[in-house]
């Protein structure tokens, strides 16, 4: 049974920096991209980043470009998402996500089987 939980999400102020983990479990994690999600209230669930099985691709959406960095560690099967100068508008729920395919690269959320819980990311003004 695939399992993934972040951790790390809080109440930040604006320009401030928080780290998210995501534990996986369940896979051989070093065959599988990943990815981190957000959804804000009200909102559609977004791609936030991906990161290929190898760590050597990683794609982010415009809006966190240069502030937002994710990295993995396959021998603690664990993706990390950085992100730093924080804004309002990045508050919502994050999540981390698993690939369907070994060795595949994702091009859309279909491609993703398995969800984390979710961790709540707030930045106050």
């Amino acid at each position: 049974q695939v399992q993934l939980v972040e951790s790390g999400g809080g109440l930040v102020q604006a320009g401030g920096s928080l780290r998210l983990s995501c534990a996986a479990s369940g896979r051989t994690f070093s065959r599988y991209a990943m990815g981190w999600f957000r959804q804000a209230p009200g909102k559609e669930r977004e791609f936030v980043a991906t990161i290929s099985w190898s760590g050597s691709t990683t794609y982010y959406t415009n809006s966190v470009k240069g502030r937002f960095t994710i990295s993995r560690d396959n021998a603690k099967n664990t993706v990390y998402l950085q992100m730093n100068s924080l804004k309002p508008e990045d508050t919502a729920v994050y999540y981390c996500a698993v690939e369907s395919t070994p060795w595949h690269t994702p091009v859309s959320t279909a491609d993703f089987d398995y969800w984390g819980q979710g961790t709540q990311v707030t930045v106050s003004s």
